[in-house]
């Protein structure tokens, strides 16, 4: 593949019936240069699995049921000579179980039945797309060389090591690449965290030099609200790097918080784009280079249920190491950090409330003796940089002294005791369309 390819991923809420394939169909035929596919599992496959993990009973049946759910989907795939790959795959996911049921601590076996639902994926959409006369073949994560940070479970691919070891002569036609998996350090599969198949997508643009990355899902971009809160919306048209980071870190879950890192240093946009609206809506969210500009809030993430601790230091002159070591316990421990910031003397530290026992106990084992309080909600305002502005939309009569914690180039944060989050939130998003009018 000597030219830069595109990459496309399609994730599982766009993996449903066939109608998603005549549409993957058609993005393919009308690209103007070569196409990379990344693809997650069909949809409610990996939850099946991971309940065919752990309940002995279930699994029973799953090799039956994931089988005719992807024959429906492709059904011509019995003729197909991807069907004896087919069938290998679903009788490594029987070996799995049968791992698991002796040991059910068997990280190997664990990850393997895991990644069996992107193998049957890729196989299932490679021969759905090579029907409707595409010249696609899938390709396993790891068995092309796509080599991750971690053993068991990994935070990203490991860049470099992958650009050592990747197959690109594999990269002929149409390649249909398994996400969100890879080869870990001790030469296993390695899972990335739900959702990772974004970060596969980005890291193998980085990895191809591909004009852009698009990940294909069920909304049509990232919305400056969450729409769980109950408010309607458009997509936000642009975000640079660091505020669609900052927004995945805190409240937008439409992307993985790593998807971003493997284009950031090399300009790569990312887009945003509804599957099921392809053709009808000119709607998406584009993410790239950061750009200099005023000031304007363009969306409003929210963490509830925050709590902010506060640590002074004794003795400042080993404060980094302690630090460094406090920060690798919390990680750990799945301790959250949602918003941190430090001076030589001074720590503050912001989380979810329910780990506030956790992250005491970690501080008190270095003879560290935090304080805390409760908050309703964190909110992070992207693409604010000055404190007025925040001022302004939460109105005159509201104190900003005790709950502004700081303004980055990219963002303020703000904690809030007001518990009616939706109508705040509504509020606000009111306040920010009245002052662009």
């Amino acid at each position: 593949m000597h030219e830069a390819p595109e990459v496309h991923k399609f994730g599982g809420s766009c993996l449903r019936d066939r109608s998603d394939l005549e549409r993957i169909a058609h993005i393919v035929h009308e690209a103007d240069q070569p196409v990379v596919l990344v693809v997650s599992a069909l949809w409610g496959t990996t939850d099946r699995l991971i309940r065919a993990a752990k309940e002995p009973r279930y699994a029973g049946r799953l090799v039956n049921d994931l089988a005719s759910h992807h024959l429906r989907f492709a059904p011509s795939l019995v003729d197909s000579p991807l069907y004896e790959l087919f069938q290998r795959v679903l009788a490594g996911i029987e070996t799995s179980l049968a791992s698991l049921a002796s040991n059910d601590r068997d990280t190997v076996a664990y990850n393997r039945l895991l990644a069996a639902g992107e193998r049957l994926s890729a196989l299932v959409i490679a021969h759905g797309l090579v029907q409707r006369g595409i010249d696609a073949h899938p390709l396993g994560a790891e068995d092309i060389g796509l080599s991750l940070d971690g053993i068991g479970t990994a935070r990203s691919v490991d860049l470099v090591r992958s650009a050592e070891k990747l197959d690109r002569d594999s990269f002929t036609g149409v390649p249909v690449v398994t996400g969100w998996f890879g080869e870990g350090r001790d030469g296993n599969v390695a899972l990335l965290g739900r959702g990772g198949s974004d970060h596969t997508a980005t890291a193998l643009g980085a990895l191809l030099k591909a004009q852009r990355v698009v990940l294909w899902k069920d909304v049509l971009g990232i919305y400056p609200v969450n729409p769980r809160w109950g408010i309607t919306s458009s997509p936000i048209p642009y975000l640079g790097y660091a505020e669609a980071v900052e927004f995945a870190n805190a409240d937008a879950t439409i992307i993985h918080p790593a998807t971003v890192e493997p284009v950031y240093n090399i300009g790569i946009p990312i887009e945003i784009r509804q599957l099921a609206g392809h053709g009808q809506s000119k709607m998406k969210t584009v993410i790239g280079p950061d750009i200099e500009g005023a000031s304007y809030v363009k969306g409003v993430a929210c963490i509830p249920r925050v709590a902010c601790l506060h640590v002074r230091l004794k003795y400042t002159q080993d404060a980094a190491t302690v630090l460094g070591k406090v920060f690798s316990e919390l990680q750990e421990n799945e301790v959250r950090i949602c918003s941190f910031e430090t001076t030589p003397n001074r720590w503050r530290l912001i989380i979810p409330q329910h780990d506030v026992k956790r992250c005491v106990e970690l501080l008190n084992g270095h003879d560290l003796e935090p304080t805390y309080a409760y908050f309703a909600a964190m909110l992070t305002f992207i693409g604010c940089k000055d404190a007025t502005e925040v001022q302004a939309l939460m109105g005159e009569d509201t104190p900003l002294e005790e709950g502004l914690l700081h303004v980055t180039e990219t963002s303020a944060h703000l904690l809030t005791q007001r518990v009616d989050i939706s109508a705040m939130l509504d509020e606000l998003m009111t306040s920010i369309k009245a002052s662009r009018a």
